[in-house]
Parts: C-alpha cells; sequence; structure tokens
C-alpha cells in the first residue's frame, strides 16, 4: 500500500507515519511547515525538541519521500497525486488552531481560504486524474457544537410534518476554524454523491500526549505545543503543572469536550486506512472519552502532585470564547469499533508519561510562560 500524507511533518501526521513504516507501508508526505512559521510568529515553540524534517528522514534511513509544498496549491496536489498514485491520501494540512482563526480578519480569511482549498484540491486531483484513492479528511468534533440531544455519526433520522428523512445532522461550529472544517464536510459529501469518491471523515477530538510506541522506537519526537494559540488543553495543563503555574481553566470549566491519546488517534487512522469504504462517504466519531474541563484539571493536579512532588493550583480565567459554560453533551464513536478500536493508552496511562517528558524539558517549558495565557479573544 501507498500512502501520502499530507502535513506530514505535524502532531499526528509524524507519528502517523512512524507507525505505517513499521507496518511496512510505503510512506509519501508533504508538508510546508507552515505550523513551525506560524508557532514563531506568535513567539512559541515546540515544548518538547523536534528534529528537522532532513534529519528525521535521515534517522529513518530514507523511508519516507517527503515533497516540499502548500496543499492549497492546485499544481502540487495533482502533480502529486499524479506522481505517486497513492492507495490513500491522508488529510491533515490544514491550518489547526481555532484561536488563529479568531485574531484578525487575515487570519480567518487564512483559515477559510486555505483549508477549503486544500480539501478541494485533494478532491478534484482524484477525481480528474481517476485514481482510486480513498481520502482519510481529519475533521474535527468540534463541528457539531454542544447541541442539546445526542451525537451522531454524521448522519440522523429526521421526523418533521409527518415526514421521514436520514439527514446530516446540523453542524454548529463556534469559530472559523471549525466552520471551514463544516465546509469540508460538505464539499465531501457531494463529491462522494455526485463522483462516488471513497471518503472516511474523521470528527476527531481534543489529542493530548507526547508519545507512540514508534516514539519510544525511534527516539524521534513530536511537536508539542503549549501556546494560547496552538496548545491543546490537556497539553497546557501538564506544562502549567511542571513549571509551578495554576491550571488556566477557561471559565467556570463545565465545558465538556472529547479526548484520545495520541497513541490512539495514530492506532485509529491505521484502522481506518486498512477498512476503506467501498466508495462511500464514512463518518468516524475519533474519541475516546469525553470530559468536563476541571475534571481534566483535577487528574493533571493529583498525578502532578504525586509524580513531581507538587501543590498544584487550579485557576479560573474569564473564557476568552464564546460557548456554553454548561451544556448537555452525549456523542457516540461507533462505527471505529465496528472495525477493532478498542482503546490503547488511557488518560491515567498517558498523564505520567507527559508529566515526566514535560519535566525533562522544564527550561525549554519556563522559556514559554509568556505564550500560555489566553490574548486571542472570541468578542
Amino acid at each position: 500500500m501507498k500512502v501520502l500524507i499530507l502535513g506530514i511533518d505535524g502532531y499526528i501526521g509524524f507519528p502517523l507515519a512512524l507507525r505505517l513504516i513499521d507496518n511496512g507501508i510505503d510512506v509519501y508526505g508533504a508538508d510546508n511547515f507552515y505550523t513551525r512559521k506560524r508557532v514563531m510568529e506568535v513567539k512559541s515553540k515546540s515544548a518538547i525538541r523536534i528534529n528537522s524534517m532532513n534529519e528525521r528522514i535521515s534517522k529513518l534511513n530514507n523511508r519516507i519521500k517527503f515533497y516540499r509544498g502548500d496543499v492549497s496549491n492546485s499544481k502540487f496536489v495533482y502533480d502529486l497525486i499524479r506522481d505517486i498514485k497513492p492507495d490513500a491520501v491522508v488529510h491533515l494540512a490544514e491550518q489547526r488552531s481555532a484561536p488563529y482563526s479568531m485574531i484578525s480578519l487575515k487570519t480567518a480569511n487564512e483559515t477559510l481560504e486555505k483549508n477549503i482549498k486544500s480539501t478541494m484540491n485533494i478532491i478534484y486531483a482524484v477525481k480528474d486524474l481517476k485514481i482510486d484513492t480513498h481520502i482519510v479528511k481529519l475533521g474535527s468534533m468540534g463541528e457539531y457544537g454542544t447541541p442539546n440531544i445526542d451525537i451522531p455519526e454524521g448522519f440522523f433520522n429526521v421526523d418533521y410534518n409527518n415526514r421521514n428523512d436520514y439527514m446530516v445532522f446540523p453542524r454548529m461550529g463556534q469559530s472559523w476554524y471549525h466552520l471551514s472544517k463544516v465546509f469540508d464536510t460538505y464539499n465531501l459529501i457531494l463529491a462522494n454523491k455526485i463522483w462516488d469518491l471513497n471518503v472516511s471523515d474523521v470528527m476527531q477530538g481534543v489529542v493530548y500526549g507526547s508519545r507512540t510506541k514508534e516514539i519510544n522506537k525511534y527516539g524521534l519526537f513530536t511537536r508539542f505545543d503549549i501556546d494560547e494559540v496552538y496548545g491543546t488543553v490537556l497539553n497546557r495543563f501538564v506544562a502549567e503543572s511542571v513549571m509551578g503555574d495554576p491550571l488556566t481553566v477557561y471559565g467556570e470549566g463545565n465545558q465538556k469536550r472529547t479526548f484520545l491519546s495520541l497513541e490512539d488517534s495514530i492506532y485509529c487512522l491505521n484502522l481506518i486506512l486498512n477498512n476503506p469504504p467501498d466508495h462511500e462517504y464514512k463518518v468516524y466519531n475519533q474519541f475516546d472519552e469525553y470530559y468536563s474541563l476541571n475534571y481534566l484539571a483535577g487528574r493533571v493536579k493529583e498525578y502532578a502532585d504525586e509524580i513531581l512532588d507538587k501543590n498544584v493550583k487550579i485557576g479560573h480565567l474569564e473564557d476568552p470564547r464564546v460557548e456554553s459554560g454548561n451544556h448537555y453533551y452525549n456523542p457516540v464513536n461507533e462505527n471505529l469499533k465496528k472495525i477493532g478500536y478498542r482503546r490503547q493508552r488511557s488518560l491515567d496511562e498517558e498523564l505520567p508519561l507527559m508529566l515526566r517528558d514535560l519535566n525533562s524539558n522544564k527550561n525549554r517549558l519556563l522559556s514559554l510562560r509568556n505564550v500560555i495565557r489566553p490574548k486571542t479573544l472570541w468578542k
């Protein structure tokens, strides 16, 4: 099998490449290193040192064939897919930060334009070049928002005025980033409907963690962001606990989100690649569990106090986002279980690993202390 990973330099892209290499897959990758550049622009960097792509490829004995380029450039995408003829394309090459998309008109337009164009470029390249390629697109559970009913996997039955239909579940993204993912979803649905393309749309929860079994094997870390623009909440909490700073819980902390470990994210994507749909549009709600921010902060405090002999404080900040503070939340994730998903690493197994990895990089963390508290406001 030949797999093309777009966004191979990223938090998920690189460990996925390691997994596929070890599974005997021919791995091709593309990236323009925009995440590295954007993180530097907000005066931040990966909290764990990462190698350059050239260093990574060299240490892997050139088992990745790498192409540098921008996936929002249609010629670049067409040339890649024409030359490689991949069995699958894993699309991770979008602007990935909700806060970044809310900074200004410039960052909002950049997010919408680049993200939507990149997915459309892949759709049309696969269609025009007539290559039977499985498109695996990384979406977000944030597309759904927090509706006051259960969240199905993409579609649901609707009864209205004595009529019944099976329809796309309403999307309620609460940032321009999440809305760009919603556009991707509808564009992929239409592409499957009119051109019979083979699509797995992955609604992924928040990923946390610093290690997979291949990271352990090769000693090559993936990036780990903790700043207010690119850092995700649990990774940020662990970093703050190592530094001895109060955990920055937004608002009252009752907001619930879906989560899964980095190990589980890579495991799930590997399962999806090995189980392509038969020219269908398939949705996977990719998460392990859902938690409130208060619960996560409490677990981080408990482990940090024990492992690092800390007395971690939990602080509450005014929520910079516009989101429901108390809400119903009950998503399902049955499609992954049907193809064999079983949890690989729990929150309680991952937290000690994260704490020890970040404690080993404490000086690096301390240099990032001033980029953690939120400055990007939705209003």
